[in-house]
């Protein structure tokens, strides 16, 4: 079974929609029992929160419910359960590296580089641009499940 753990700063907004689009990709070509896919946050301010309305809207325009979902913050047992750790930008790492110590095992990626892309996903919390955010986390996701599955037709 390969463990995915998604990781942005409080986990309403881009690791829940990572969390998400990746469950539905991986339902969509029959690998359920394949995978554990899972989301957290670094910080601890929205511990117990649900899905933020915008990224939940956002997720729902697209065809993909989040209903249960409450932000947790990520833990140093996460490293040793999850094979892969995944952020959204530069500053998760550095946060996320404070909680775990640190990553011998190579686990820690950020989501667009599984695109061959080195930049970060934005903020939309921020930025407001949800729907570009659900696109550079698709192609993340569609790229990552491709570089595990190279026969997946996506």
């Amino acid at each position: 079974m390969i463990k995915i753990l998604f990781v942005c700063h409080g986990n309403i907004c881009r690791s829940p929609i990572a969390e998400y689009v990746m469950k539905d990709l991986v339902q969509k070509h029959h690998l359920e029992s394949d995978f554990e896919i899972a989301s957290a946050a670094t910080s601890t301010e929205e511990i117990g929160n649900p899905v933020y309305p915008p990224a939940r809207d956002e997720l729902r325009r697209h065809g993909i419910g989040c209903s249960g979902h409450h932000a947790r913050q990520v833990t140093k047992a996460d490293y040793d359960y999850y094979d892969y750790l995944i952020v959204m930008d530069r500053m998760n790492v550095r946060n996320l590296n404070r909680i775990i110590g640190s990553d011998p095992q190579g686990k820690v990626s950020k989501l667009r580089s599984f695109a061959g892309i080195a930049g970060d996903i934005e903020d939309p919390w921020y930025t407001g641009a949800f729907d570009e955010v659900y696109d550079q986390i698709l192609e993340g996701c569609r790229a990552l499940l491709v570089q595990l599955y190279p026969n997946c037709e996506l």
